[in-house]
């Protein structure tokens, strides 16, 4: 039957839900959507493509994802309707406790262009607790002198809801001897009190039982409720009395277990059994109970577990004070919890890449980093830096978000690599900081052509070379690396003697070795000049060029030949005359 109705409860928030989330939807700026607790997995959040202005296929796409550190695991994106669902349960108790408005934000990151998008997620509450006591029955020792009119505290019971769903009112089932009224706490509350309407005569009745029921406001109603059994007692002159209505105590969160808080003292004038006062919480929740302990016998306040000013920051607890006859008071023990600068910076790196080209523009985006510290005060101000000594800079974009950006154009060729120290430190004392490390390679980019040591260059060959051999080497250095570092080497197209080069002579075009591939004779030519071309395999490549002025040296391969007079071709031997008359040094 339960089952049931809480089934009804939640199809009606449904309905509230989505007319909320259309009014939401319609207006601009920040993401906003709600939707019921205890929903089932898978269900729908909201449009998140739409609200990018994005179709669904797009998100894959674009690099959508969720971001949020601790609420990553309760959304999910749905790539094929483009819609934020629930990953799980969610129980708006256990995300938000007593908080009256339950919002989860979350941030949604567009990788392809590092743009981050606050969501707002409002956990709707529905009526899925009843109202409970701590106790299942509860003692409550009466004077059977007490004079009506005479309040006795009453437990109160929890709701975890909130608004409607949560404790709205008190019954006492119909009596002779109590009534029930509210006395209002110091935050709001009201607490039910056990009133006396008329004299109590312990020798008609020594005990009565009574039955004190909580309702909370939900559709349907839930209830619960605790069994009261008040005793009657002989004479009790005087009720204990706290030597302060409330206490205040302000400490530091870094207190260790077994720690006096404070300690509170009542007194009772009566003698005996009826004077000696006996220390209790009421009311108490859970997590006082599982922080604090209380001597009985004393009054002194202990530190049970571990405070974390980060979780709870103010305790209000009622302590009760009764004596040996059954007559009681209360005090209010208000703790404040000091934040103490115990939670040191945490860097979450949500995006980054291992590798950037060189020559990218200054801005160019290297990672995407989310900053937190849990403290609060200056304990939680965080600056973000990275050392002066390297080309990036932090950029603060969303939140607690940061980019990674150079700061100017990156050479590969004077540093390959970064070793990228973030630094975040706080501003407590003394401060804390953490450190975290990007490893950065800096890609290369085809910005240096292929190198030749010399401008230009010279070589001598003697004439009668060996057809085929090698008489010469070039060599390039190019300063990229891989293939935009890879030299081929060519000769610039010429012709000698109406003949191409390439007739002549030959380069390797992976060596940069010259071969001859004829036999030079200096009678025919004693020089001649070409250009070698060095391109890399980069693209676009990359080339330079160099002269190359090859001299031909003569070697003694002709012999004397006689040019006049010339030999007669019968075998004769040749006459010359001469005048008789020719004087010494006549040319014949």
């Amino acid at each position: 039957m339960g089952n049931r109705l809480l089934r009804l409860d939640r199809s009606g928030l449904v309905l509230l839900y989505i007319f909320l989330r259309t009014l939401q939807e319609s207006g601009a700026g920040h993401i906003r959507y709600s939707v019921p607790e205890e929903t089932d997995k898978g269900f729908f959040v909201g449009n998140i493509s739409k609200d990018l202005g994005l179709e669904p296929w797009e998100l894959a796409e674009h690099g959508v994802r969720i971001i949020s550190r601790d609420r990553m695991q309760l959304f999910a994106l749905n790539p094929r309707s483009g819609s934020l669902i629930t990953a799980g349960r969610l129980d708006r108790e256990e995300l938000c406790e007593t908080l009256s408005s339950c919002f989860l934000n979350i941030e949604i990151l567009v990788e392809d262009t590092l743009k981050i998008y606050g969501v707002e997620v409002e956990i709707m509450d529905v009526n899925d607790n009843a109202p409970s006591f701590q106790e299942a029955e509860i003692e409550i020792k009466v004077s059977e002198h007490a004079t009506p009119g005479s309040r006795f505290p009453l437990p109160g019971a929890r709701d975890p809801d909130v608004g409607m769903n949560s404790l709205q009112s008190y019954q006492l089932n119909p009596n002779s001897y109590f009534s029930l009224q509210m006395r209002g706490g110091t935050d709001g509350s009201k607490n039910p009190e056990l009133v006396l309407e008329g004299s109590l005569d312990r020798e008609k009745e020594a005990a009565h039982r009574l039955l004190l029921t909580a309702f909370d406001g939900g559709d349907p109603i839930h209830q619960g409720a605790v069994a009261i059994r008040v005793v009657v007692l002989d004479v009790n002159d005087h009720v204990p009395k706290f030597t302060q209505s409330v206490y205040r105590v302000s400490i530091p969160e870094n207190l260790s277990s077994g720690t006096r808080v404070l300690m509170v003292n009542a007194t009772d004038p009566d003698e005996g059994i009826n004077g000696e006062v006996v220390y209790s919480f009421q009311n108490m929740e859970s997590k006082i109970s599982e922080t604090f302990q209380l001597d009985s016998q004393t009054g002194e306040v202990l530190i049970r577990g571990s405070l974390d000013f980060e979780k709870y920051r103010f305790y209000e607890m009622e302590i009760q004070g009764q004596d040996g006859g059954g007559l009681s008071t209360t005090a209010k023990m208000l703790i404040t919890v000091v934040d103490v600068n115990d939670n040191a910076p945490e860097i979450t790196i949500t995006s980054s890449t291992n590798s950037v080209l060189e020559n990218s523009p200054p801005g160019t985006v290297i990672a995407l980093l989310n900053v937190q510290d849990q403290d609060s005060g200056e304990n939680g101000q965080v600056s973000c830096f990275v050392p002066n000594s390297l080309p990036f800079t932090l950029e603060k974009t969303y939140g607690n978000y940061y980019k990674l950006v150079t700061t100017r154009m990156l050479d590969r060729e004077q540093v390959h690599s970064y070793n990228i120290t973030l630094i975040a430190t706080d501003q407590g004392f003394p401060p804390l900081s953490t450190e975290t490390h990007i490893s950065l390679n800096v890609a290369d980019d085809n910005d240096n052509p292929p190198t030749f040591a010399d401008s230009s260059y010279s070589v001598y060959i003697p004439e009668n070379n060996a057809r085929g051999a090698s008489f010469f080497s070039v060599m390039a250095i190019d300063l990229d690396s891989n293939e935009n570092s890879q030299v081929t080497y060519s000769l610039v197209e010429d012709t000698l003697q109406g003949e191409p080069l390439s007739s002549y002579i030959s380069i390797n075009s992976d060596t940069g070795t010259l071969y001859a591939l004829r036999s030079f004779d200096y009678e025919q030519f004693r020089d001649l000049q070409l250009w070698v071309t060095a391109q890399d395999s980069g693209k676009p490549p990359l080339s330079s060029n160099v002269s190359l002025s090859i001299f031909v040296l003569d070697q003694n391969d002709n012999v004397p030949e006689i040019l006049y007079p010339t030999i007669p071709t019968d075998g004769s031997s040749g006459v010359e005359l001469a005048p008789r008359s020719a004087e010494p040094g006549y040319l014949v």
